[in-house]
């Protein structure tokens, strides 16, 4: 399957540069964080107790995302499910 969602994105501010910012409010803890790449909202992955990249996704219908965890470049589709490698 391939994924339409990534072609064309513009650069967006991150939200946040200390962590997952639902998590910070509520006082809760993230695992890994993932970036939105189309409004640039930080959020906790799905292994994170919150899981507010996907409730993230769920309010806004903004399909793609990238991990932001040092190494990592990789990023996820929600509507074709479906992972791209490397994500600048």
């Amino acid at each position: 399957m391939s994924c339409h969602h990534f072609d064309d994105l513009k650069p967006v501010k991150r939200s946040s540069k200390r962590g997952c910012e639902e998590c910070l409010k509520m006082g809760s803890y993230w695992v890994h964080l993932r970036e939105c790449l189309i409004c640039g909202n930080v959020a906790c992955c799905d292994s994170s107790p919150n899981k507010h990249a996907t409730k993230h996704f769920q309010a806004t219908k903004h399909p793609v995302l990238r991990s932001i965890e040092p190494g990592e470049s990789w990023g996820w589709c929600y509507i074709d499910e479906v992972m791209v490698e490397s994500v600048e």
